[in-house]
């Protein structure tokens, strides 16, 4: 994407018609990744509007020590992870009148059926902080260098994260599924 440093210079220059072909660029991806993070479409459809706005009217504050990629990734992961605080606080607050449990998302029963119970039950006890980190390296395939741009943290406290991760995945599905289903996931190792 080596054309979108172009499109935001002629962005930044005054030429905000040029902000169509940024949209293009990144609306997929971002949509891919805030349904992953929200586990809803209509969620995510707006949640990509509201990043892509933000996007722009900060334009003027990118600087390219970073790639525009990973500062645009960085928007949507703390929109993201504030949309989930949200929800977590509203939850909490409709608890309260209610014991109703609440149904599982689209995304989180394709977990269950493509992972398996253990590795979607470990994967749903994951914070917000930690989903993230997940969909990024696995599903996004962000190298540790870009999900720190993205985080805001060195590339090396990714790594050690990431590691931590691994484990807590392995001890969460030995705990769900035995030790010897976890065992057996090659998932776990990568």
């Amino acid at each position: 994407m080596d054309f979108v440093g172009k499109y935001v210079d002629e962005v930044k220059a005054g030429e905000i018609s040029k902000y169509v072909h940024i949209v293009e660029a990144f609306q997929a991806p971002l949509y891919r990744y805030c349904t992953r993070m929200l586990g809803n479409r209509q969620e995510a459809e707006d949640a990509v509007q509201d990043i892509l706005v933000k996007g722009y009217e900060k334009i003027g504050m990118y600087e390219p020590t970073v790639s525009f990629s990973s500062w645009l990734y960085k928007i949507a992961h703390y929109h993201c992870l504030n949309l989930l605080r949200r929800r977590s606080v509203q939850r909490k607050f409709q608890s309260w009148f209610r014991q109703d449990e609440v149904a599982d998302s689209a995304e989180q029963m394709m977990i269950s059926r493509l992972f398996g119970e253990p590795l979607s039950s470990a994967i749903r006890s994951l914070s917000a902080e930690e989903h993230s980190l997940l969909i990024l390296r696995v599903l996004e395939e962000k190298s540790f260098a870009e999900i720190g741009e993205i985080s805001g943290k060195s590339t090396e406290a990714v790594k050690k994260k990431y590691g931590r991760l691994k484990l807590k995945l392995q001890k969460l599905m030995k705990w769900e599924g035995g030790a010897d289903y976890a065992e057996g996931q090659s998932y776990t190792s990568r």
